[in-house]
């Protein structure tokens, strides 16, 4: 059975991605030492393939930094930029983008920014989340997508995106962050908020 969520739950959802996200926000413009903004987190409840499409047009070119996660919840934080963003996110930083040190500033930057997102999600919930090693794949966004969450899930449970977009202020340069719980692992996020129930 898939399970529904209810309009609480996802304002819930939509709540916990919003504090995440700004607290990503945060550490990413301390690292940059630029203002950062943040869109309002859409979080949507779809299936794979309609996933796919929300995160952007499947064909796109994307860097994608997957940070899996361990812990109490299992499943995958995805950070997405534009090679255009990548590029300006390296300059930002001072490193020569496509090197291997460019390469290793966007690992860093997802690494704190997962961090920062599982940190103020531990808070909320009480639960225990700790991240993998990020590693990096540039692909088009639909390949980088799926393969994650067929990997990520069994697709019984739809595939619960909490996407927001991070802006740096001043450089054409957005970063979007999906959130893609594997089995259970959106149950796990609510019951601490006695949220728990889905209906099937």
């Amino acid at each position: 059975m898939t399970p529904r969520y209810t309009e609480l739950q996802l304002d819930a959802l939509r709540e916990l991605a919003n504090i995440a996200s700004g607290n990503a926000a945060t550490s990413l413009s301390q690292m940059l030492g630029r203002e950062v903004g943040l869109s309002v987190p859409r979080v949507l409840a779809l299936p794979l393939a309609d996933a796919v499409d929300a995160c952007g047009s499947p064909d796109d070119d994307i860097t994608g930094i997957v940070i899996p996660l361990q812990g109490d919840v299992k499943g995958v934080v995805l950070l997405l930029i534009s090679p255009d963003s990548a590029d300006a996110l390296c300059r930002l930083l001072g490193v020569e983008p496509d090197t291997e040190i460019g390469e290793s500033a966007l690992r860093e930057i997802g690494n704190v920014l997962g961090t920062s997102c599982l940190n103020a999600l531990a808070s909320m919930t009480g639960l225990g989340l700790e991240p993998c090693p990020p590693h990096l794949t540039t692909d088009m966004l639909g390949a980088i997508v799926s393969s994650l969450a067929l990997t990520q899930t069994a697709c019984a449970e739809l595939v619960l995106v909490l996407d927001s977009e991070l802006e740096v202020s001043g450089e054409p340069c957005a970063i979007s962050f999906v959130l893609l719980p594997i089995d259970g692992g959106v149950a796990d996020l609510l019951r601490p908020l006695g949220l728990a129930e889905t209906s099937a």
